[in-house]
């Protein structure tokens, strides 16, 4: 229970025990001296230690059991005989027994198991040092009648005080198998695209692939730039499809990133560059400082890399032919990389049949979100498209 709860609660325990408990104090007390012959004024001083001793259980367990026993004994030495229930008459044995429900619906049940076991010692010790000479049978039926109804109570009330660890350990219990269900459904998912990219994407490049090599042995009269350029898109599509298994191993095995590091970084633009430059791009490259001297996190430089990355073939596919200058600099603690083009020199020739919505934007935003940054995108003034994409750096990175 919170703390903040757990105080206001326990004043309401206090004021509602006590309220009973100085209700039983009269009670007590009259029965005590008009059925079993107690003196007044003992009577009275031995059920106000009883009484006492109940909601004083509610904060000082054993300071408040030591004077609930005191009071019992009181009664017990004091009574005389043949007047009716010893060592416990009923309300002696009505009120220890409230003592130790109150022990165990708030304490721990180790405490309300001790309690227990240290009123039913207290009554035997009673019992043997009797100073009126009573027979031990005596207090057979007194003893018998409070131990088998105060263990009821006392395991009644423990599983009461428990009930609320149980609830809590269920909803745990509960989570966690909600949490392993997410887990397996999250599993199964990745399986579902690893197989998705396998079976359709990696086929339809790995078809790619073969038809840019074979391309020159099936083409007749193919003239050396053809080659060349047959050659390159199947060495750009070998390295697809080594990314392409990379991703997979990454799906299908959560550990695997460790493994397949390495990943692409800002230190890889220029061959990316190059890349776009042989799709008919011109590419502009401009790294202000030397990025192998700066130790960026593994997150942005790969965030940084693949928003270049998307960028540069969004000028492939959307504006070909037009000059694209790329702009990577490192300073006041921010990383800015940006990428911006001029209008194209050709006219665009669609790529993918169909009108869906692309998600490359999109996704470099959210690349960019993961790795604590952000990315502006819009169209330039004087034509063509400009990607800012800025990074928080620790202090020490640079």
């Amino acid at each position: 229970m919170d703390v903040t709860r757990a105080e206001p609660v326990r004043r309401v325990w206090v004021l509602v025990v006590g309220a009973v408990a100085g209700f039983l104090l009269v009670v007590t007390s009259l029965l005590m001296t008009s059925i079993y012959d107690v003196p007044l004024l003992v009577s009275y001083a031995a059920a106000t230690a009883q009484c006492v001793a109940l909601p004083l259980a509610l904060r000082q367990t054993w300071p408040a059991l030591t004077l609930q026993l005191a009071g019992v004994g009181l009664f017990a030495w004091v009574q005389p005989p043949g007047t009716g229930l010893w060592p416990l008459p009923l309300p002696v044995m009505l009120l220890l027994i409230a003592h130790i429900a109150v022990i165990g619906v708030t304490r721990p049940w180790r405490d309300a198991v001790l309690a227990w076991w240290a009123s039913a010692l207290s009554c035997i010790a009673l019992t043997l040092a009797d100073p009126r000479g009573r027979e031990l049978e005596d207090g057979d039926a007194s003893l018998t009648l409070y131990a088998t109804t105060s263990v009821l109570v006392v395991f009644g009330m423990i599983a009461w005080s428990q009930r609320e660890a149980a609830r809590r350990q269920l909803a745990e219990a509960q989570r966690d198998v909600e949490l392993e269900q997410a887990q397996r459904a999250l599993v199964e998912e990745r399986n579902r695209i690893a197989r998705e990219l396998h079976d359709v994407v990696a086929h339809s490049m790995s078809v790619i692939h073969m038809q840019a090599t074979s391309a020159a042995y099936r083409i007749e009269n193919l003239d050396q730039e053809s080659r060349e350029e047959f050659g390159r898109i199947a060495a750009g599509t070998r390295g697809a499809l080594r990314e392409m298994r990379q991703l997979l191993a990454l799906l299908r095995d959560e550990d695997a990133e460790r493994e397949l590091r390495p990943m692409p970084d800002l230190e890889h633009l220029e061959a990316l560059a190059g890349s776009a430059r042989r799709g008919g791009v011109p590419v502009e490259l401009d790294v202000a400082g030397d990025l192998r001297s700066v130790d960026l996190p593994d997150t942005v430089g790969l965030a940084a890399y693949r928003i270049v990355q998307e960028s540069l073939s969004n000028v492939v596919r959307h504006a070909p032919g037009a000059p694209a200058r790329v702009t990577v600099t490192v300073g006041d603690g921010t990383l800015k990389v940006v990428v911006e083009n001029d209008l194209p020199t050709q006219v665009p020739r669609p790529i993918e049949d169909g009108h869906a919505p692309g998600h490359g934007l999109v996704g470099m935003r959210e690349r960019a979100r993961l790795a604590g940054g952000s990315v502006t995108t819009g169209a330039r003034p004087e034509g063509g498209y400009l990607v800012v994409a800025q990074f928080p750096l620790e202090e020490g990175t640079s």
